[in-house]
């Protein structure tokens, strides 16, 4: 029974800021040091970001962000988690149901009413009654609605509500299930000279994107058949890229050397989720990379052997939005549905890459006009 993800929608916080701006920010308050300055000079030149965006605004100088700065501009004490957390409890709030309500009426075919189960995924904050409530309470859904969050799993967490959502489809013909991911990183900012909290200050950004999956046939557009997933960890890794939890926010590890990593495992990993579908990577058009950062795209591309249009939308993504994390491989998969480049039949391979080191794909199937 064929399962196909119907639906994308994506969104992000009103307030933006070119990247040349946010190294300046960083700059003046991070650190007075020179050499540290290059540091983060050469990490945000060469991150491949043009633009992110945030819920906070400290990139406009408005004096409406209490969190980091004073009115007058002057850098605050650090922020404690639990401050943090209550900004992402308002506005992730926020996104989750506005993409809820995207989904639905967007998506021909479906309606508020046909919704069985809710999946909600984020790893930058948490308060509950969750957001999969909320979404449930704002779209009018009946109580017993099926609902499920997914916490704390990093970057491939995404790949957890696409498994879950094809299971209950297929355990249920009937089923139609959102999965929804919002993370809004920038609220972990750290100015100070670490250099695992500066790479993390160069890439990530707020956003959230979801998807509706059944089994139904695509009513009047293409849609994305899913064919398999596959997961991986890496015998090495697990020191190298690590989310915790600290009483200033929550913290990143990201050493330079997970670019590295990934692609000595990459070989491996597709071998056997393209194998078991007979497949090479020579089989497949088109390939929806998480752009985790950019060494990261310039390492499976390189790998791979691609032609730099078959991995733009991971690109494009990574140059306009940054590292959104979980949510970021669901805007790569729909800048390349919108891009209108992939034909029916073609196949795409999504991935993304998380604590673990954890390497997550999917393969999936681009349908024909209904």
């Amino acid at each position: 029974m064929p399962i196909y993800i119907h639906g994308i929608e994506s969104a992000v916080p009103e307030n933006s800021y070119p990247q040349a701006q946010a190294c300046e920010l960083v700059q003046e308050h991070a650190t007075e040091s020179r050499a540290i300055r290059r540091i983060a000079r050469s990490l945000y030149r060469n991150s491949g970001i043009e633009k992110r965006h945030s819920v906070l605004d400290h990139w406009k100088n408005t004096g409406n962000d209490t969190l980091f700065f004073a009115a007058d501009g002057t850098r605050l004490t650090p922020p404690t988690t639990r401050a943090r957390n209550d900004v992402y409890t308002r506005e992730a709030r926020r996104l989750y149901v506005d993409l809820a309500r995207a989904l639905v009426e967007g998506t021909p075919g479906f309606t508020a009413a046909d919704v069985t189960h809710v999946v909600t995924i984020s790893c930058t904050g948490f308060f509950a009654p969750g957001p999969d409530y909320h979404v449930v309470r704002a779209l009018g859904l009946p109580g017993s609605t099926r609902r499920y969050h997914v916490g704390f799993m990093g970057c491939y967490a995404a790949f957890q509500g696409l498994r879950m959502a094809e299971a209950f489809c297929r355990a249920d013909p009937d089923a139609v299930v959102l999965v929804i991911s919002v993370e809004l990183c920038s609220l972990h900012l750290q100015f100070n000279e670490d250099v695992d909290d500066l790479i993390a200050g160069s890439v990530f950004a707020d956003g959230g994107a979801g998807v509706l999956v059944s089994a139904r046939p695509p009513a009047s557009r293409p849609a994305l058949e899913i064919l398999s997933f596959h997961t991986a960890l890496t015998a090495e890794g697990e020191e190298d890229m690590a989310w915790t939890i600290g009483d200033e926010g929550f913290r990143m590890k990201l050493s330079t050397y997970v670019p590295d990593l990934i692609q000595a495992n990459l070989t491996p990993v597709l071998g056997d989720v393209l194998g078991r579908a007979g497949l090479t990577p020579e089989d497949i058009g088109w390939w929806a990379v998480h752009p985790g950062g950019r060494a990261i795209v310039d390492k499976v591309e390189e790998t791979l052997g691609l032609e730099e249009e078959q991995i733009e939308a991971s690109r494009a993504v990574l140059r306009d939005y940054g590292n959104m994390s979980s949510a970021t491989v669901l805007f790569v998969l729909k800048a390349l549905l919108e891009s209108g480049r992939p034909a029916a039949g073609d196949r795409v391979c999504a991935m993304a890459f998380g604590p673990g080191l954890t390497i997550e794909s999917g393969l999936l199937r681009m349908t024909a006009d209904a």
